[in-house]
């Protein structure tokens, strides 16, 4: 178990940080919602009952499916763009998809490499490509979900003030998806487009998503 705990440190941290913070805004959530049904005149709900809301559902998906475009766009863009200097860029001579050579796909994988790998055809073009398109898939699922459960707390929100409800087509055109939706986009791009540049000038010794702390700022894709 030890073994296990070591290896997967990186991994088991952040899932119980992920934990933790989400029954963390699951109190804080019930407590600033109860807050406004009662400034309403209205009676406080459960816990549980808040946590299965369109409320609590909009606000968690906004969250994750503005991470996983990140993600998504991110695996991408770094294939073809490059930043000088950048830990988080490669060198401009490996811009692009690289040849089967440096990838080690085919004739040229790994005794231990995954099968489908050394499998050729159709398999090894999709794993070659799995990480991304899964980000992908996930931002799709979430955008999916965080606009379902907004459509729902949106009406709720018409229902109360005594307006009527929108339909989810409405709701998807409607200036209230998109604040949400923007608002979190903007804040995922600020975060990758600062990194990429900060790691051409600063250092965090030992960490991989820094260079070497004496490497010199022109330096690409060197990490410590």
């Amino acid at each position: 178990m030890r073994r296990f705990l070591f290896r997967n440190g990186l991994s088991l941290s952040f899932g119980a940080l992920f934990v933790a913070t989400l029954v963390g805004q699951a109190f804080a959530g019930v407590a600033d919602f109860n807050d406004n049904r009662v400034a309403n005149g209205l009676d406080p709900i459960s816990l549980g009952r808040f946590v299965t809301s369109s409320n609590f559902g909009a606000d968690v998906m906004e969250n994750w499916q503005s991470e996983y475009l990140q993600f998504f766009l991110y695996i991408f863009a770094t294939v073809w763009l490059i930043q000088l200097g950048s830990s988080e860029s490669k060198e401009a001579h490996k811009r692009g998809t690289e040849s089967d050579e440096e990838q080690k796909v085919g004739k040229y994988a790994q005794a231990d490499s995954p099968a489908w790998v050394k499998a050729g055809g159709w398999r090894t073009t999709l794993y070659s490509r799995s990480l991304g398109f899964v980000m992908l898939a996930l931002f799709l699922l979430t955008w999916t979900a965080s606009a379902v459960a907004g459509w729902g707390a949106f009406n709720n929100e018409q229902l109360m003030s005594h307006e009527d409800p929108v339909t989810f087509v409405g709701y998807l055109v409607h200036a209230d998806f998109w604040n949400r939706t923007l608002q979190n986009w903007q804040s995922e791009m600020l975060a990758v487009g600062s990194m990429a540049i900060f790691s051409v000038y600063l250092r965090q010794r030992g960490s991989p998503e820094s260079k070497p702390v004496g490497t010199p700022h022109k330096d690409t894709g060197q990490t410590g």
